[in-house]
């Protein structure tokens, strides 16, 4: 059975991953035992339908049938992702999870997945995050499960070391910032260091051979009183390279050089929903300005089509599939006020197109706001059993 210890910086249950994943998961037995801890998020009352959008994203995506436990005992594949890094761990060291996960990484055995909260976790300290960032609480640590300690590795785990969702305020490193990171560093034990994951990056740990590599969209920040290394995506390594470079002098200048990702064997890291949203934005607006309705419409059909793919994202920091559909909306309303313009036929037929496509998707709510969208242009829209009928002012015509 394999033996790879996989940490993600964010997105673990996005389509930036599935390559990750399917790659982690490719050696496992036949009829291997899949578990999904679902502790960090298990406080939320929305925490049955995070578990219920993982497992379809697994059994979809990656291909394997995943099941909630509360612990990973037996288990060959274990996944852990977003929620509360104190949650988890009160919860963790309180029963046999936490000692079972470092028999895992001790042994050097089973695929052990984890992401965002959970991986926050893994070092020998922990950034309590949510009592820091949202409740004000004083910079400091947490005792964390040190799974990297039987790797060689002293050192604590910083996943959304990136995150920029902060925009006139510091939210890099977690949502600490460096100001607070800083601070906080020069409270870590001697020798201590820094591992930060971008967010939509996975740092894969092969267990037996000791290779480390740098998959997805950012890199892997090596990072110890205040110097840093970053290791783009690509980069392959080792764990004694990343004690080399955590100890300084002449470990780091031997910073292993990315490989093309083709020789990695994943492929390339797909753009995010948000930078999605933003390429779609423009594109509606280009199209609306030249006017081209028609391509308009078509980019509302691909993100209409993008939001079906990201709905299993249980992380969604960024405003994510929620924030998608309300563009979504707007972009439906400014086509159906274009609908009363003087050549309508094409525009109407695209709009019609849509909404086929978004009934036959379950998507109900978003068509009827576009026919409501269509009503409020002078476009009405009537559905028979031949099938829809719009009609303005002018004329009425058959689809």
């Amino acid at each position: 059975m394999p033996g790879l210890l996989v940490l993600m910086g964010s997105g673990e249950t996005a389509p930036t991953m599935v390559e990750v994943h399917r790659s982690a998961a490719r050696g496992l037995r036949a009829g291997a035992r899949a578990v999904l801890l679902d502790t960090p998020y298990a406080f939320q009352e929305n925490a049955a339908d995070i578990s219920a959008r993982a497992r379809r994203y697994f059994a979809r995506s990656v291909g394997l049938e995943v099941e909630v436990a509360d612990g990973v005992a037996g288990a060959d594949w274990v996944f852990s992702g977003p929620g509360s890094p104190t949650y988890a761990l009160d919860r963790w060291t309180g029963g046999p999870t936490a000692g079972d996960l470092r028999a895992r990484v001790r042994a050097r055995q089973g695929v052990t997945v984890l992401a965002s909260a959970a991986a926050c976790t893994a070092g020998l300290a922990t950034v309590p995050v949510y009592e820091i960032y949202k409740v004000g609480a004083e910079p400091c640590w947490r005792e964390g499960l040190d799974l990297l300690e039987p790797l060689g590795l002293r050192a604590v785990l910083i996943p959304h070391f990136d995150n920029a969702e902060g925009g006139t305020h510091d939210t890099r490193y977690c949502y600490l910032g460096e100001r607070r990171l800083s601070r906080m560093e020069a409270e870590l034990p001697d020798g201590a260091f820094v591992l930060g994951i971008d967010e939509h990056t996975a740092v894969v740990i092969d267990l037996e051979s000791e290779s480390v590599e740098v998959a997805g969209r950012g890199g892997l920040t090596v990072r110890r009183d205040g110097s840093a290394v970053v290791l783009p995506t690509g980069t392959r390594t080792d764990l004694a390279g990343l004690r080399r470079l955590a100890e300084g002098g002449a470990g780091a200048a031997a910073t292993p050089s990315p490989r093309p990702a083709a020789a990695s064997g994943l492929a390339p890291a797909q753009v995010t929903l948000e930078e999605t949203i933003r390429s779609c934005e423009r594109l509606f607006q280009k199209a609306a300005a030249e006017p081209d309705m028609v391509a308009a419409a078509r980019v509302v059909l691909d993100l209409e089509a993008e939001i079906v793919t990201w709905a299993a994202d249980t992380e969604e920091d960024s405003g994510g599939v929620d924030q998608a559909r309300e563009l979504l909306r707007l972009l439906i309303a400014r086509l159906g006020e274009r609908a009363a313009d003087a050549d309508v036929r094409s525009l109407v037929e695209s709009l019609l197109t849509l909404r086929d496509e978004l009934r036959r998707g379950g998507g109900y709510d978003v068509a009827d706001a576009l026919r409501a969208a269509m009503s409020r242009g002078g476009v009405n829209v009537e559905d028979t059993p031949d099938g829809p009928r719009w009609s303005t002012s002018r004329q009425r015509l058959s689809t």
